[in-house]
């Protein structure tokens, strides 16, 4: 064991305990964000428009402040874009992520002094966790790689521009710099298949130990690897390769792929950030989900997922929140967002501690016929059944057929790149439909009464995502595939 791994393990321990502290006192660790939070926001020209000087109570904050989305909350972000100060948060944004939102266009996210450390603390949190629970350290004596988007950033109101992952790449701590990889140089390639291939380039030889990104794209730095290496297992390329952390979307879709990549069963941690602050992280290996940051310069709230669209729906705090129910999750910040629904639905699986999974998006759902079938669903029907005839997914997604030809039934019309295709389409079509029945009530009854006509399948080619995603500029990074369109958009051009 090297020197690294050694001494992480007592600073592991340290910060285990120093969570312990609000891990099992989260309502008050709220409490305390809360007021902490709207104190800091009086003299905000958002404070004073919302009188956050007459606000003492969350019911106070409830009154004065309407849940909003990214369009609701521009004008005020746009202040800020034109160089305003003390807008939303005291002072300027250290940082605007750039995010490309599907209904809002480029969006600009502000990042505060205050809210970055929590950013890049959670990151390492989640690792020391690890650490302290399973007493595996070696890793950080080798390389580590973090795929990600560029971190050239660029100015605007005089105010760092740039994608979350690049701006994260700032500010990595010192003691993890030399066993970084990529490159500076290479990490600052736009093009996301000349990067990877620079990246294989870079780190075929080197003693990678951790590897970190989004699945599918994981995937496509392993592919190449392999290919480089002529058919080798990443096992074989990396033999000291033992954790993977990733984030951004569920894992099991691409699991068996990569584990079949890999050659083997690795360790793995999962992580929720996103550009509006790093919300949890799996701290475990042993317990399901990932803890809520209930310590981090974000208030929660909680919105029942049936009561969304609602004009008056039930706003819940950590205390109010019950067990396997979907939720949207709507934020308060250090970096000054206010009732903002970030869009995700989440569902608790631990009240003690907080431990959430990812449910899905609320506005990525189908419900052209009154279904609402989310993305939760769709995976467990697909993944269940592929599981059991031992099919492979490379990637899908699902879009509503509502006008098909010959005055057919509508259906759900399932785009779907196997890896590994099933013996049998039609069995495995109408196995994954009844499954899809079993998991959502409304969908039984739209199949029962006629109103719609079984799942169909379309079986894409190899690499049919990847260059759909090329064509739409988001091959890479922190881009990912929607499950789910209550559109024929993704699915028509998919099918052309």
């Amino acid at each position: 064991m090297g020197l690294k791994a050694a001494l992480s393990k007592p600073f592991a321990a340290f910060v285990v305990r120093q969570m312990n502290k609000w891990k099992y006192n989260a309502v008050e660790a709220q409490t305390k964000v809360f007021d902490k939070l709207i104190r800091q926001a009086e003299n905000t020209a958002f404070g004073k428009d919302h009188h956050f000087e007459s606000i003492n109570s969350f019911a106070d904050f409830q009154k004065q402040v309407p849940i909003r989305d990214y369009e609701d909350l521009r004008p005020y972000v746009e202040r800020v874009v034109h160089g305003e100060e003390n807008v939303l948060w005291p002072g300027k944004p250290a940082y605007f992520a750039k995010t490309s939102g599907t209904t809002s266009g480029v969006k600009y996210i502000p990042i505060s002094k205050e809210s970055i450390p929590e950013h890049i603390k959670a990151a390492r949190n989640a690792l020391l966790c690890y650490i302290h629970e399973t007493g595996k350290a070696d890793f950080v004596d080798g390389k580590m790689i973090f795929l990600q988007g560029s971190p050239v950033l660029d100015i605007k109101a005089g105010i760092a521009t740039g994608r979350l992952s690049g701006i994260a790449a700032h500010h990595v701590p010192g003691y993890l710099q030399k066993n970084r990889m990529p490159s500076y140089k290479t990490n600052c390639i736009d093009d996301w298949e000349v990067k990877v291939d620079a990246i294989v380039e870079e780190t075929v030889h080197q003693d990678m130990r951790l590897i970190s990104g989004i699945p599918p794209w994981v995937q496509m730095y392993f592919d190449r690897l392999i290919a480089k290496e002529g058919g080798k297992k990443i096992k074989e390329i990396f033999k000291n390769f033992s954790l993977f952390v990733y984030g951004g979307v569920n894992f099991e879709p691409y699991r068996a792929k990569l584990e079949e990549a890999i050659g083997k069963r690795v360790d793995s941690i999962e992580l929720y950030p996103a550009s509006e602050g790093f919300l949890a992280f799996q701290d475990s290996q042993t317990e399901k989900g990932m803890l809520l940051l209930v310590d981090a310069g974000i208030f929660y709230e909680f919105i029942p997922t049936d009561e969304y669209f609602n004009e008056k729906p039930s706003r819940l705090t950590l205390k109010d929140v019950q067990l396997d129910t979907n939720y949207a999750i709507v934020l308060n910040t250090n970096a000054g967002l206010w009732g903002y629904s970030i869009g995700d639905t989440i569902k608790f699986v631990s009240l003690n501690p907080y431990r959430i999974v990812v449910s899905g998006r609320i506005k990525h759902f189908i419900s052209a016929f009154g279904e609402h079938v989310i993305g939760e669903e769709v995976e467990h029907a697909l993944l269940s059944i592929a599981k059991e005839e031992g099919v492979e997914i490379t990637e899908f997604t699902v879009a509503p057929q509502v006008n098909p030809k010959d005055s057919a039934l509508p259906y759900h019309e399932w785009f779907i790149e196997f890896a590994k295709a099933p013996a049998d389409i039609e069995t495995f079509r109408l196995k994954v439909d009844e499954a899809l029945q079993k998991k959502n009530t409304y969908y039984l009854d739209l199949i029962k009464g006629n109103i719609l006509q079984p799942l169909v399948i379309r079986s894409l080619p190899k690499d049919a995502f990847i260059n759909y995603m090329k064509t739409q500029g988001k091959l890479g990074g922190q881009n990912k595939v929607p499950r789910l369109s209550n559109d024929r958009k993704i699915a028509d051009e998919l099918w052309a």
